[in-house]
């Protein structure tokens, strides 16, 4: 069936609400959107869905969303009534639509006769992650598209060991969705759901013994009061879900001046303020530093709206600067090797296209640096293998792209975690008259200057996929000698099967003078992504040199 014809077959039924059927008519002659919005379903993958709003099969909607939930409780259904008795637990973000959506899925399963444990109102996905552990779920939901720009939101999903859902899982879930009709999706009425005990509204409590969690998770518990450091933190949600939880964390762990930025302290899906809410972007961090200048601010903290991810900004030469995910990833690192002697068997997990200065750390300390692919579930499958092979001595997971967990007890980045440990280094270094950007330069000093630049090549539309595909087909068919004057020491492909890792659409590419270049399709974007990382003996000299880097790989993508 093609676009067209599964385009008229949504707009002529009468199952369709009529606000939906209203947005599809107005594009009647509009072939390209038509194209965009039913020549495929939303992909459905170890992420979940994650999409543009509106009418369509291409678009998260109440029905694209009651068919992952249906998909996803005829896959529990099928692993027996125990999976039906443990339930689900279900958490949303502050995006458009998000209550409705976790909503409509509650009363998805509720249907399907399994339990379902629904929060009050927004909460930050790792707590999402906590919350299937701490009452012991079969599986969890979360609505979110975390970091993504206010027109987007989607559909995430997680296993009994709170990660996101295995590959074999979101194969089988996909399985079943094929077969459901996303306009004839059944649904129990809440009220009746409430009534008969398959729906039951969590809250306060499991707040609680989620911060309590977090709390115990310090290197250094005693460190305000042992030192008597006073740290002022400028802290801004932007307009997401870690307004309660990261306040309530930093209030309980001792942190006393905490100065929230009111334009962006509710919750707000349009994300007035803000072009993408996105700690990554320095732009997302205008009004904080106006907030930080005039209290005389140690450290500006942001959080994405699921609050799964932390960025900071801190001060140089008078100015605000960003902490890139690498550099924060080090930082805590080298904190918490400082705070605690590891473990003769300690690791660390970080991806594939994160930093070369962790092994270097890791090197002088004596601890294992463990890289995985992309995609931040594959931190926690790494964490519950070795945990299962009797190794508990997780020490830190951290993406480039701002993700960060310790304690291994929650299977996703949690930027609540971030923060009090960003928080808990601040007040370390200033106690001993630094600031991060001075135990910044220390590091650089003793490992070398390092830097890293990500290049993302935008190829929207429906030949997209194509585009990107054939991007990392071409340097199959034909591999670069060089990058940059670089020579390639070394390509790795990892669709053949790297170090034991998934196949995966990657190409890394091991240059001389300690230089790489990693390429890849981006999994939830329309991106070819394209990284790049050096080691030189001064800063300027790393700036200069990855900017040409990237910008010579950037190429591929042309």
């Amino acid at each position: 069936m093609n676009a067209k014809e599964r385009y008229n077959l949504w707009v002529n039924d009468a199952r369709l609400d009529e606000e939906s059927r209203q947005e599809l008519t107005a594009i009647a002659g509009d072939e390209k959107q038509i194209e965009d919005r039913f020549y495929k379903d939303l992909e459905f993958g170890t992420g979940g869905l994650r999409g543009i709003l509106g009418a369509g099969t291409n678009r998260m909607n109440v029905y694209t969303v009651r068919r992952a939930a249906a998909g996803l409780g005829d896959q529990l259904i099928a692993e027996g009534a125990d999976a039906c008795q443990k339930g689900v637990a279900i958490a949303h973000d502050s995006r458009r639509f998000s209550r409705e959506f976790a909503e409509d899925s509650a009363r998805v399963l509720a249907k399907k006769g399994i339990r379902v444990y629904l929060f009050d109102s927004l909460r930050p996905t790792p707590e999402l992650s906590f919350t299937i552990k701490h009452l012991g779920c079969a599986a969890g939901i979360v609505v979110t598209a975390s970091h993504n720009p206010a027109e987007y939101n989607g559909f995430k999903a997680y296993g009994a060991d709170g990660g996101q859902i295995t590959p074999a899982t979101a194969d089988a879930v996909l399985r079943r969705m094929s077969e459901i009709d996303p306009l004839g999706v059944e649904m129990m009425d809440a009220g009746e759901a409430k009534e008969k005990g398959l729906v039951s509204i969590i809250g306060g409590e499991v707040d609680d013994a989620y911060i309590s969690h977090v709390l115990s998770l310090r290197p250094d518990p005693e460190l305000l009061s042992r030192t008597g450091v006073k740290l002022k933190i400028v802290y801004t949600p932007l307009h997401g879900a870690g307004n309660r939880l990261v306040r309530a964390a930093l209030a309980r762990a001792g942190y006393e001046d905490v100065t929230v930025v009111k334009e962006q302290e509710l919750p707000d899906g349009r994300f007035p303020t803000v072009k993408s809410p996105n700690p990554e972007n320095p732009e997302a961090f205008t009004l904080a530093i106006g907030y930080a200048d005039r209290v005389g601010a140690d450290v500006i903290i942001g959080t994405d709206p699921d609050s799964d991810r932390m960025g900071m900004m801190i001060r140089r030469d008078g100015h605000w600067t960003p902490v890139t995910g690498n550099q924060a990833g080090c930082l805590m690192l080298e904190y918490i090797l400082r705070a605690k002697k590891p473990a003769p068997d300690a690791y660390m997990v970080t991806t594939v296209v994160s930093t070369r200065m962790v092994d270097a750390i890791a090197k002088r300390y004596g601890i294992e640096v463990v890289r995985v692919l992309t995609g931040f579930k594959f931190i926690g499958e790494t964490i519950d293998r070795k945990e299962h092979a009797g190794n508990h001595h997780f020490l830190l997971g951290f993406e480039e792209s701002y993700g960060y967990l310790t304690g291994g007890y929650i299977r996703d980045k949690d930027a609540v975690i971030a923060t009090l440990l960003a928080c808990e280094m601040a007040a370390y270094y200033k106690s001993r008259g630094m600031s991060l950007f001075d135990a910044l330069e220390d590091m650089y000093k003793v490992y070398g200057y390092y830097a890293e630049k990500t290049v993302s090549v935008v190829m929207p539309g429906v030949d997209g996929m194509e585009k990107r595909e054939k991007a990392t087909a071409d340097l199959r068919a034909c591999p670069p000698a060089e990058i940059g004057g670089r020579r390639v020491l070394e390509a790795l492909d990892f669709k053949q099967g790297v170090q034991g890792l998934p196949k995966s659409d990657v190409l890394l590419y091991k240059l001389e003078g300690d230089a790489w270049v990693c390429v890849r399709p981006s999994g939830t974007e329309p991106k070819l992504k394209i990284y790049a990382g050096v080691r030189e003996e001064t800063e300027s000299a790393a700036q200069e040199s990855v900017s040409a880097l990237s910008a010579a790989a950037a190429e591929f993508g042309a």
